[in-house]
């Protein structure tokens, strides 16, 4: 098994994260337990921003909050010095409501509305990454009436698709999100755009793909982008400002995985970004990116407590958790893949192999297939690793099942940062159906 960060094994031989004992973490504050080991975020997003640093170019490390967006996340970016970026209203209400610093904040999404957009503009965000030329044309209006200039950013489809070992070029990427780079889409908005005297245009931004473990697609992207920035500096004497890859940074989930890291991604980005400024005799541009899973994914760790087995003979056994697809959608979304241990004995030598189920009443709400395990029965804590992106935020009360808690562990304390849902909770905005009832009473 190999740990990130200072998830490690402690003197009891118990799984220990960020100095914290797993099962005292699951005695104090039950289960599920979604935990952040936060030395790890801290590392992974300094590793982001020293490269550009060491080598004295203009950036912003911005991080993509829909990975994990709480108030305490909001606030450790703000310590790290990070940029953040929201797609909803409801990320930018969190992002207010931690303090994080407004100019920082970039807004993502490709069907914002009116109002998301004037309370972007009223809190005096950094910029708005535009998407479509409705947008445009609401934030014209938003900025004729408040007499009140706006910065953007262009997002474009630059026709590459990077995932893993893989890309792709197409020619018109098929996309719901942004101007096409190859159609006349990308040109015409940017005219719109430098016609508005209420828009302060930056640059341009794009984003290729997830769980990207090479820099091929970025590099390819650049290239197309920046290509397409010269010919607009001659044709419109538009110099750009930002130039914007975005973010789909790789992590490890399981040994089939192999990322680069931090450094290694921004090192090759600097350097090709460099030469095809220097190539087309352009300034060079601040480099933004978007790290989010590659910050907070393999920080985070699920804590379950083992419940019920069941073996069908000659095929597997099933052992059942008390979460699942409420809490990690992700298995049955598509098919992600996860290591875990036993937190009581996570060096202990497999015997047995086992399927994680999740307790929710579907049959494909499965956590890990094929997982060896030391054999374990009930009420055992199990430690899936790597759910740090996307766990939390896309947690659900399917089966009316609460969600669960966040602890942020790190220098040996643990502190709540999420509580978990009570049953009152789930109903707290149902309202009662009477009206059927009485009619039906006064029947009777």
């Amino acid at each position: 098994m190999h740990f990130h960060g200072t998830i490690g094994v402690n003197q009891l031989g118990n799984l220990e994260i960020g100095g914290v004992d797993a099962i005292d973490l699951a005695s104090r504050f039950g289960t599920p337990l979604y935990v952040y080991d936060v030395a790890l975020i801290r590392e992974r997003a300094r590793g982001f921003k020293r490269e550009f640093e060491k080598q004295g170019v203009k950036a912003q490390v911005a991080y993509a909050s829909k990975a994990f967006s709480t108030i305490a996340m909001a606030q450790l970016a703000a310590e790290e010095g990070l940029s953040l970026d929201v797609v909803s209203g409801g990320e930018l209400y969190t992002a207010k409501a931690a303090g994080f610093p407004v100019e920082k904040i970039h807004f993502h999404g490709n069907n914002k509305s009116k109002e998301e957009l004037e309370m972007a503009i009223n809190m005096g965000i950094g910029c708005v990454v535009v998407d479509n030329f409705q947008e445009l044309g609401i934030l014209k209006e938003i900025c004729d009436v408040k007499q009140d200039k706006v910065k953007i950013l262009l997002r474009v489809t630059p026709g590459i698709e990077a995932h893993t070992h893989d890309y792709i070029l197409t020619g018109q990427e098929d996309s719901k999100f942004g101007f096409d780079l190859q159609n006349g889409q990308a040109e015409n908005a940017l005219r719109e755009a430098l016609d508005n005297k209420y828009f302060e245009v930056l640059g341009v931004h794009c984003h290729i793909g997830s769980q990207i473990f090479e820099t091929t697609g970025f590099i390819l992207a650049a290239k197309k982008i920046v290509n397409k920035l010269s010919e607009w500096e001659k044709t419109y004497s538009f110099k750009t400002k930002v130039l914007n890859l975005g973010g789909g940074f790789g992590i490890r989930y399981t040994d089939e995985d192999k990322p680069l890291a931090p450094s290694a991604y921004v090192s090759e980005i600097i350097a090709e970004v460099k030469s095809l400024a220097a190539s087309h005799s352009m300034e060079m541009p601040e480099i933004w990116i978007e790290p989010g899973r590659s910050l907070v994914g393999d920080a985070g760790i699920t804590l379950y407590k083992t419940g019920s087995s069941k073996e069908v003979p000659g095929v597997r056994k099933y052992l059942a958790v008390d979460g699942g697809m409420s809490d990690n959608i992700r298995p049955a979304l598509y098919q992600a893949k996860y290591e875990a241990v036993l937190a009581g004995r996570p060096l202990a030598t497999p015997t047995e192999t086992v399927s994680i189920a999740g307790k929710c009443c579907e049959s494909g709400d499965m956590l890990i297939w094929d997982l060896p395990l030391p054999e374990s029965g009930q009420e055992e804590i199990l430690a899936v690793f790597c759910t740090g992106a996307y766990g939390y935020s896309m947690a659900n009360n399917y089966n009316r099942i609460p969600r669960p808690a966040v602890v942020f562990a790190e220098n040996g304390q643990a502190t709540l940062v999420v509580k978990r849902e009570t049953y009152g909770d789930l109903l707290q905005y149902d309202l009662p159906y009477t009206h059927s009832f009485e009619k039906e009473t006064a029947r009777k």
